[in-house]
């Protein structure tokens, strides 16, 4: 509990005793003689009852005659100042001394806005502990001392040390040093993951165990960190559809019970003044009746709950390494019915890797040693590829072996290796040659291999689709995603295998960065009843992300053009996340549907119960206080 929240506890508790107290004496007293026509008494009586009132709503009254003051008539602390005040008045009018109405709504209402003010501090507080991750320092090393600086003081390709323990306060490569890191407020992944040399790292993740030494590629103000801070930020900034009805529903609603509180108190003891009803209620009658219409009027159930619900609901993405830029994009991601997917970096991995080794007269080991070796000095991608097969069996290049190495120019390699002339490329590097070479039918780059002129076989070098791609569009159809789209600029035989293997619905090959919006574009113009999300790794696909109802950026924290143009960004590559993200968007959307429903059902019966008098001041503050509290813990599920 806060000071603020303590303090308010205590005169809520010192109120309520004071009434208790007082409504025990009076209970004794009343018999007495002298409690009967007794004016001291009864002065010392409403005395006693105005300090509670006021312990219990002094500040209340005094935010109603500021917000009067300001302007701003038409507020929870108008209707409630309104509705006590006019009950006391009531009772003095009477002479009764019934007090306990007034004085125990301002109690019930200050002991649900003290509720309702530690449930929305504990889900800021899970808020901000998902997103604690600023670092307070980063390491440096001066005149031989480690020295504690600030981060946005720190310039790129600075060198840093990260301790075991600490947070790494900058991205960058990790240039001596192996750990493992604890990433889930980045990711939401509770497993940690290896770090080791010349492997970047992201500012946010924790060090577990292993002293390492990292090369900023990035300052302070352009590091993932400061990217996510900023956006969770911002979020709160874009306003659903569903929080823009409730502000304008309040500003309309509370002016409109207020006229009509006024015209229940006025209207029917008019009429039955000119009919000269002799049996019908008097004015007192009336007048209770619209101070608990407006106790029973307060909107703040609405008011509190809904972007509460929205507020916790991105906090709960959050914590699932979804960032969500704001409660517009969440209802949205709720309605998506049709996705378009990118393919590398998306549906694949993004990176060349050597799926197949085909062999001919000599072992699969043998073949991928040549060739490694062969490529040892270029710096082409698929040479990439080639060189790390070979070396992650725990072998490395023996550059001593390699000589006279020749780049032919759209071709491929010539290299002598170990003595022997060897030749790798393409299918026009063996046909200049006149070496007989093995066609194929896999997707891919194949890359023919020949020694002294005699072929040896090939390799199948592409970009691995991701494990879990096909399980997340079996799980997007699930959950109610009735379309999915791959566009991408490779061949027409390659997407149409990965369309295959994962089961997308629907593809198109050999697209250009503007044919992607054109299609975007024409399955817009095709869905009607639902929303499109765009999926990219958000760097070339800027246009598309911003073109669809929905941009998603795959894995792309470190992209500028992720954060700026997509609405919803994936902390990791984990493309499952979409489905997770969907659900999560509908769980949020159903609780604050749940909130409206539940707060204007209630009101309104209420209402109608308070004009007919059935309804007393007790079921009032119900119907205000009690319905704010289920509200709140019901919109506190978005959290999880």
């Amino acid at each position: 509990m806060t000071k603020k929240q303590k303090k308010q506890l205590r005169r809520i508790i010192l109120s309520t005793v004071i009434i208790a107290a007082l409504v025990c004496f009076q209970h004794f007293y009343n018999g007495h003689p002298l409690s009967k026509d007794n004016w001291i008494y009864k002065i010392i009586i409403t005395v006693i009852y105005l300090i509670s009132y006021l312990i219990a709503g002094g500040d209340v009254l005094k935010k109603a005659i500021k917000n009067i003051i300001k302007g701003q008539i038409f507020d929870e602390n108008f209707l409630m100042a309104v509705a006590t005040i006019g009950a006391i008045l009531l009772a003095l009018y009477k002479k009764d001394l019934d007090f306990n109405e007034a004085v125990a709504v301002m109690i019930f209402y200050k002991t649900g806005e003290l509720f309702e003010s530690i449930a929305v501090g504990k889900s800021r507080k899970n808020i901000s502990a998902l997103m604690d991750i600023r670092p307070d320092f980063a390491n440096i090393i001066q005149d031989g001392n480690l020295v504690k600086v600030d981060p946005e003081t720190i310039p790129t390709g600075s060198i840093i040390i990260v301790q075991p323990g600490e947070k790494v306060p900058l991205d960058g490569i990790v240039i001596e040093g192996n750990s493992t890191l604890n990433t889930s407020a980045l990711t939401g992944e509770s497993v940690p993951r290896k770090i080791s040399e010349n492997q970047e790292i992201l500012s946010g993740c924790i060090n577990l165990d292993g002293l390492l030494k990292i090369k900023t590629t990035k300052a302070f103000g352009e590091s993932t960190v400061n990217k996510i801070l900023q956006l969770m930020e911002e979020s709160s900034s874009h306003k659903s559809k569903s929080e823009n009805f409730i502000s304008k529903f309040a500003k309309l609603y509370t002016p409109a019970v207020c006229l009509c509180a006024l015209s229940l108190a006025l209207l029917p003891p008019v009429f039955n003044l000119i009919t000269k009803s002799p049996n019908g209620p008097d004015w007192s009658t009336w007048i209770y009746r619209s101070l608990i219409f407006l106790v029973i009027s307060c909107p703040c159930a609405l008011v509190i709950s809904i972007p509460l619900t929205f507020f916790a609901g991105l906090g709960g993405a959050s914590k699932k390494g979804i960032l969500i830029k704001g409660s517009n994009y969440m209802e949205t991601l709720a309605k998506i019915n049709t996705i378009v997917f990118d393919k590398t970096g998306t549906l694949t991995e993004g990176v060349f890797k050597v799926q197949k080794i085909n062999a001919v007269n000599i072992s699969q080991t043998e073949l991928i040693e040549i060739a490694a070796h062969a490529e040892s000095n270029s710096t082409h991608p698929i040479a990439k590829s080639i060189i790390e097969a070979y070396t992650q069996s725990g072998k490395n290049i023996d550059l001593s072996k390699v000589s006279n190495i020749h780049e032919i120019a759209g071709k491929g390699i010539t290299a002598i290796v170990d003595g022997k002339e060897v030749f790798c490329g393409n299918q026009k590097l063996m046909e200049s040659l006149n070496i007989n070479s093995i066609t194929t039918d896999d997707c891919g780059t194949v890359i023919h291999v020949a020694v002294d002129k005699k072929y040896c076989g090939h390799l199948i070098i592409a970009d691995g689709i991701k494990p879990s791609a096909k399980d997340a569009i079996k799980s997007l159809k699930s959950i109610g995603v009735n379309k999915t789209v791959m566009l991408t600029g490779d061949s027409e035989s390659i997407a149409k295998k990965v369309a295959s293997e994962i089961s997308i619905d629907e593809y198109h090959a050999e697209l250009l960065p503007q044919n992607k919006v054109e299609w975007v574009e024409t399955l817009l113009a095709s869905c009607k009843n639902g929303k499109l999300a765009f999926t990219g790794d958000g760097i070339n696909d800027a246009p598309v992300l911003a073109r669809s109802d929905l941009g998603i950026a795959m894995g792309a924290l470190g992209s500028d053009a992720a954060i700026e143009a997509a609405d919803v960004v994936l902390m990791d590559d984990d493309i499952q996340k979409i489905s997770t993200g969907i659900k999560h968007s509908k769980k949020v959307l159903t609780i604050v549907w749940q909130n409206i429903f539940f707060a204007l059902g209630i009101k309104f019966a209420c209402l109608i119960l308070g004009a007919m008098g059935i309804a007393n001041m007790w079921l009032a503050i119900f119907a205000d206080v009690g319905v704010m509290i289920i509200a709140v813990l019901n919109a506190i599920r978005a959290l999880r």
